[in-house]
């Protein structure tokens, strides 16, 4: 075997290498970045309004496996309702604080808010390599707010604590430990969420009205397939640009290891 071939060959190990270390490091960062606890509205979570959000935990460790969740609401934007959804396998306790400026809902005073919801293992866990949603049903949603930080405490059977309360700055990366964050939409006309029926939508409508919004719906349809589909197709050029460029790359630097 020639130099020359050899040399080729260990540059091509070095080429393989450097991408797979490049790849495992993409992945292991994007794993990272998606594994914390995290607040998920179902449909729309608008000011004023009311919301069922899942609260969605994974567990983080190879050795150990989740038994307790805590998440607090902030009472400067108290909540005069929060309701778990029953989960098999877990107990759910609700906290309510006395308030010092009472809120005022369906022209009831209510001088006591929800705090903290707490879920412990009863029977379950959350096992290493699995996640568990907390459904909540939230409301009145604050009018004066664009988000709620819902910081939460994770405890594992192994009596590790994790804290996910550290609140993202302005123009700074994401912390170690995010809070989960719930972001309001803008206030919907009958605050639950959607807007309000107006008189012209609630009158009966002909068929060619109906024909046009079927038409004006399926257009829609077609034009968020397209844009999807014209996304995964420049995602998927760049990806065969870099392709392409290591490619000329690695051919080059082979010739020119042959030529030597």
């Amino acid at each position: 075997m020639t130099v020359s071939r050899v040399s080729s060959r260990l540059s091509a190990s070095r080429v393989a290498l450097a991408g797979g270390i490049a790849l495992s490091s993409v992945v292991l960062l994007s794993g990272t970045a998606f594994a914390h606890v995290s607040v998920q509205p179902q449909g729309e979570a608008a000011k004023g309004g009311y919301a069922t959000v899942n609260i969605k935990v994974p567990n983080e460790r190879d050795n150990a496996s989740t038994v307790k969740v805590e998440v607090n609401f902030p009472l400067d934007h108290p909540l005069a309702s929060v309701m778990p959804q029953p989960i098999p396998g877990w107990k759910a306790v609700v906290t309510k604080s006395e308030l010092s400026k009472p809120l005022e809902l369906h022209g009831k005073k209510i001088d006591k808010a929800v705090s903290k919801v707490t879920w412990t293992a009863d029977g379950s866990k959350i096992g290493p390599g699995e996640f568990q949603q907390f459904p909540l049903s939230l409301g009145q949603l604050p009018e004066d707010a664009d988000q709620l930080v819902l910081k939460a405490i994770q405890t594992y059977d192994n009596k590790e604590v994790v804290r996910w309360i550290e609140e993202k700055k302005e123009g700074a990366e994401e912390p170690q430990n995010p809070a989960p964050v719930l972001k309001l939409s803008a206030a919907s006309e009958d605050h639950h969420g959607g807007a309000a029926p107006s008189a012209s939508a609630s009158a009966p409508k002909d068929d060619k009205a109906g024909h046009e919004d079927k038409t004006a719906s399926h257009e829609e349809t077609e034009t968020a397939a397209a844009s999807s589909s014209d996304t995964t197709a420049r995602i998927l050029g760049v990806i065969g640009i870099l392709v392409g460029i290591a490619g000329v790359a690695f051919g080059v630097l082979a010739g020119r290891r042959r030529s030597a």
